[in-house]
């Protein structure tokens, strides 16, 4: 398994080490031991699996404390453009996204830490998706970030998206975090 740390500060490309032969293939998804040798310390405590179809867009969501949660995604089957937005007051990168193309071949995982919005854009119909979650859902901490916000200027691909009516209605970032400032 190898760990990359990306440029947005707390990111990381999970890259397992996939053993294939005429019977398919095994990798390990989860190590714990390596995971903490490389930061990550969250225990995942739920997980989540969505089916979207082509085109299907969703996010950008995130919890805030005490229910924030810090996230391991990867596709199952199909492909996805994933998206983390630093939304971490402070930090350097505030306001700076992060963009993958995942798929269902390579199994590479994303590890997005708390004080993320996260969202995605289904490429293949009928992609599966899979993050584990380091705290409970909780309907009354979750929020989210105008998808296509013009201040995050997010390179979506360029398709026919299907939204949910309440992620077409979540604020701009600058409306949620109005004291945060992006420090370049």
């Amino acid at each position: 398994m190898k760990l990359t740390p990306l440029p947005i500060s707390g990111l990381i490309l999970i890259e397992p080490r996939l053993f294939t032969d005429d019977r398919g293939y095994f990798f390990e998804s989860y190590r714990r031991d390596i995971f903490l040798k490389n930061g990550i310390s969250d225990s995942f405590v739920q997980d989540n699996e969505s089916r979207s179809s082509r085109g299907a867009l969703r996010g950008l969501h995130y919890q805030i404390e005490p229910f924030a949660q810090a996230k391991l995604v990867r596709v199952l089957k199909g492909k996805v453009f994933d998206v983390a937005v630093d939304i971490r007051p402070g930090s350097k990168t505030f306001g700076e996204n992060f963009s993958i193309i995942l798929d269902g071949v390579k199994k590479q995982m994303l590890y997005i830490p708390a004080g993320f919005a996260h969202g995605f854009c289904a490429l293949e119909e009928g992609t599966e998706f899979l993050y584990k979650v380091s705290n409970f859902y909780s309907p009354g901490h979750e929020r989210g970030i105008l998808w296509n916000d013009p201040d995050l200027a997010i390179d979506w691909p360029k398709l026919d998206y299907i939204i949910s009516p309440k992620d077409r209605k979540f604020p701009r970032l600058r409306e949620v975090f109005k004291n945060a400032s992006r420090e370049r």
